[in-house]
């Protein structure tokens, strides 16, 4: 074999493996990517089943309940158009509360219930998460004291 094939063949096995590691690192990338959804776009079947997703909008006026004993909360997520329910177990955020922009994340379980597992409410009386204010917006339920832009 000569030095010339020699060395095409080493450059196409170093193409090849530098393949193979793109493919692994898209997969990877692939597999903890966490999509946002509002619960127009969830109730719309646009979010993959089976996958976990971020569902966000606000907490619907009337509809905490806490269970007792336990640290379950109950509540509705809306974007003004449509609702959608939501379960957490666990310690909610300080600034949690009725009317507040809220970001849940989880996926979907019996009966429509979105089980989250984590729970982010907003951060001050001025900040709403964009995808959550462009939801809003989408539904034309846009209020400008309800968010910056």
């Amino acid at each position: 074999m000569t030095r010339k094939r020699q060395r095409l063949y080493f450059v196409l096995a170093g193409m090849a493996a530098l393949g193979v590691a793109a493919a692994l690192v898209l997969s990877a990338f692939e597999d903890s990517l966490v999509y946002f959804y509002s619960p127009s776009d969830l109730l719309a079947d646009k979010a993959p089943a089976g996958r976990s997703v971020r569902l966000g909008g606000l907490v619907e006026e009337g509809t905490l309940v806490r269970a007792d004993g336990s640290l379950t909360v109950n509540f509705r997520v809306t974007d003004t158009a449509q609702s959608i329910p939501v379960s957490y177990t666990g310690i909610l955020p300080d600034l949690f509360r009725e009317g507040q922009g809220v970001v849940a994340e989880g996926e979907f379980g019996a009966g429509g219930v979105f089980q989250a597992r984590e729970v982010l409410a907003k951060h001050d009386e001025n900040y709403m998460p964009p995808e959550v204010a462009d939801a809003i917006k989408r539904a034309g339920q846009w209020k400008p004291e309800d968010g910056a832009e």
